[in-house]
């Protein structure tokens, strides 16, 4: 992906591909630094990718089935182009671009080493999430938070070291995993890819299922829907079948993911209110998820749902 073309191309079959699997909001993110080698500007970069996400979004709305689709422009913690890609972010805040990223290797590129990108991020009143706590410890989580003011964790696996569980069952949170509840920072949790990275051996290990069932700010995301041969439906599916969770959990989750979206709040309360509570609400009853109940009790359970979770 090193043309205009071939970067336009692939921005407008991302949509697609999202929009055939039901999704109507998404934060894509990109290092727009690795499609340099032949020449392109950076601006050039993230001008194809964002032309390509405007008219395959056209394309959606034309057909009935809108969908918004933002950039995260990260930065590779390998490489001294932080600063470039979060000036980068800031200038294209208003034509596409939710936010500014770091992302590769965690173990021996410490997130400070970005600070500069970070605090010119944080002086715009712009947003940052960071890749954090996938493949190295709390340090990079609390890095990322205190020193970088992340607002949201990408992974964040590894907040589950500083969580104990009794042999009775009980739970005690450290200081950090507290924190982190406590604030309701997002953690952008990614099963199937932790699995292949080895960051947790299986799925029935990943510790999404404690962090949700201690209603952390839990959200569910692909990583990388190629090399992982996944979309989210197929990633919320092996949940469900996993975990044992029902419409609810799944309403749950969906519900976290907008509600910490970069968008503008406005807009996140017209998709829950407008698009996703809906639409659960019309699924889940006729899947049996609440054999007790009838239509109008599990509508109302759904569109009942906390904002402030």
């Amino acid at each position: 992906m090193q043309t205009p073309e071939a970067l336009e191309r692939v921005a407008e079959e991302c949509v697609e591909d999202l929009v055939e699997d039901g999704v109507v909001y998404a934060e894509v993110r990109f290092a727009p630094e690795l499609h340099t080698e032949r020449g392109l500007t950076l601006e050039k970069v993230l001008e194809s990718v964002l032309a390509g996400f405007d008219k395959a979004m056209g394309r959606a709305e034309m057909a009935g089935r809108p969908i918004v689709v933002r950039a995260l422009l990260s930065a590779m913690r390998t490489a001294a182009r932080s600063r470039e890609i979060a000036e980068l972010a800031v200038r294209y805040r208003d034509v596409g671009v939710a936010g500014f990223d770091v992302a590769g290797p965690e173990a021996g590129y410490p997130p400070t080493d970005h600070l500069d990108a970070f605090h010119l991020v944080q002086r715009e009143n712009f947003h940052a999430t960071l890749h954090a706590g996938e493949a190295f410890g709390l340090p990079s989580i609390w890095q990322a938070i205190q020193w970088c003011n992340a607002e949201r964790l990408g992974h964040g696996v590894r907040i589950v070291d500083d969580i104990v569980v009794d042999d009775d069952g009980g739970v005690s949170l450290g200081r950090l995993a507290a924190y982190v509840r406590d604030r309701r920072i997002p953690l952008e949790m990614c099963p199937t890819s932790n699995v292949h990275t080895g960051a947790v051996p299986s799925l029935a290990e990943h510790p999404i299922g404690l962090l949700r069932r201690l209603r952390f700010r839990v959200t569910v995301n692909t990583d990388n829907r190629l090399m992982s041969g996944i979309s989210l439906s197929s990633e919320l599916a092996g949940l469900v079948e996993t975990f044992d969770w029902s419409w609810r959990d799944i309403n749950w989750l969906t519900i976290n993911a907008m509600k910490s979206a970069f968008c503008p709040f406005d807009d996140r309360l017209a998709l829950i209110d407008g698009r996703i509570k809906p639409g659960f609400a019309a699924l889940a009853p006729d899947a049996g998820t609440w054999p007790s109940q009838d239509r109008s009790e599990a509508q109302a359970s759904l569109a009942d749902e906390p904002l402030i979770d």
